[in-house]
Order: structure tokens, then sequence, then C-alpha cells
């Protein structure tokens, strides 16, 4: 249910179906993550080219993006008590529209760039995916405060969320080399993580406004009395 930080809602809808509603969107968005970071890996090796010092390049500053994305999450989780699944739902369009042009972005700077020496070209690397590394490593800890709040304990929130975000990256990595790669190439596969970013980023902001307006989280029918 993910619904806005309060007492009132906190006694009238299960911290359990918050969960679950939560898990399903966390698994959906590790989907795109991963179909983001080899759809961009390969796209960078236009400008690194293939081989142990590109890969570990690429992926040190993935982890570098979502570890500086953590500690502005925990700082928007506190900032934004009462609006937390709001602040989630707009990183996941960030991530949306930054994704959607990401490719492009990618070639324009390869372009100009790419004959630069290795530590410039990391550099670059970083400033260029600084923007959605960041958001993406966010997400968990906005996520994880409201549910801790709403559940009272820190380790099932955070464990849960882990887990599912991490099934989500698993589905995503395999989906991503053996069907959208093969079939709809980098800009389909691209397309379709955005989609699933945009999907959580609707599917949450719907539940944020219905919980604001005292009615079940993504209810078919009238209010609760």
């Amino acid at each position: 249910m993910l619904p806005k930080t309060s007492a009132a809602a906190a006694t009238t809808e299960p911290a359990g179906t918050s969960m679950q509603l939560a898990s399903v969107l966390f698994f959906i968005s590790g989907i795109a993550a991963l179909t983001y970071q080899i759809c961009w890996q390969r796209a960078l090796f236009g400008w690194y080219g293939i081989d142990l010092d590109s890969v570990s390049a690429i992926v040190s500053i993935f982890m570098l993006g979502l570890g500086v994305g953590a500690l502005a999450g925990g700082w928007l989780a506190d900032r934004f008590g009462e609006h937390r699944i709001l602040v989630f739902s707009a990183i996941e369009l960030m991530i949306a529209v930054f994704g959607y042009f990401s490719l492009d972005l990618i070639d324009g700077a390869g372009a100009l760039f790419s004959s630069q020496p290795l530590p410039v070209i990391v550099a670059l690397t970083f400033a260029v995916f600084l923007v959605p590394t960041v958001a993406m490593g966010a997400t968990l800890p906005v996520l994880v405060t409201e549910l801790a709040h709403r559940t009272g304990n820190v380790g099932t929130s955070t464990g849960q969320l882990y887990y599912f975000n991490t099934m989500g990256a698993a589905v995503g990595a395999l989906v991503t080399a053996y069907v959208l790669l093969p079939i709809f190439g980098l800009d389909g596969a691209v397309v379709s993580a955005t989609l699933c970013n945009l999907g959580v980023c609707v599917v949450a902001a719907v539940a944020y406004r219905q919980s604001n307006a005292g009615q079940p989280v993504l209810a078919t029918g009238g209010e609760t009395t």
C-alpha cells in the first residue's frame, strides 16, 4: 500500500500490504536497473574498448554512484518524512527520463571525448552517469525508511526490499542478455527499462494520492469508513 506516513494511516492500513506492494515495485525497479547497466556498459565499450580495465572502471563508477545515492536517499527520507512515497515516485521518473535519452547522450559524449586518456574518460563517465546512479541508490533508503516507520522493523524492511530488488536485478540481467538485446537491440532494451520505471512511478504516485484522500491504496471502489 505505501501510504503517507501518519499515525492514522498506520492504524487503518495493514503494514503487510504495504510491504507487498513495495516489494513488487522494487522488484520491477531492479529489473530496470540491471537492464540499464548492461546496455550502458555495452554502449560505453565504444569509449573504453573491451578489456578488464574498462569493465572495472564502469562497474566502479556504478558502485560509487549507488553509494552516493544511498547517502542522498537517507537525507531525502528524513527531509520529506510525510512524502517519502512521492519522493520515490519522482526518483523513478527521473531515472526513466534519463534512461530514455541515455544512448544518445553516450553516443554524443563519446564522439567528443573517446580519444582522451583513460582517467579523463573515467571522470567524464562518472559525470554523465551521476544523476541516474545516484537516483538508483537513493530509492532503497527512501523506501526502507517509510516501511520501517510503518512496520517498526528495520531489519525486515531492509532485508525484504533488498531481496526483491536483487531478484529483480537477476531477472533483468537474464532477460536483457537473452531476450531484449537479441530481439530489440540496445534501443529496445533501454525503452523497456524506461517503461518499467514509468510504471513504478505511476503506481507509487497513485498509491500516495489515494492514501492522502483516505482511500485504500490502489482501490477500485469507494472510500473507507
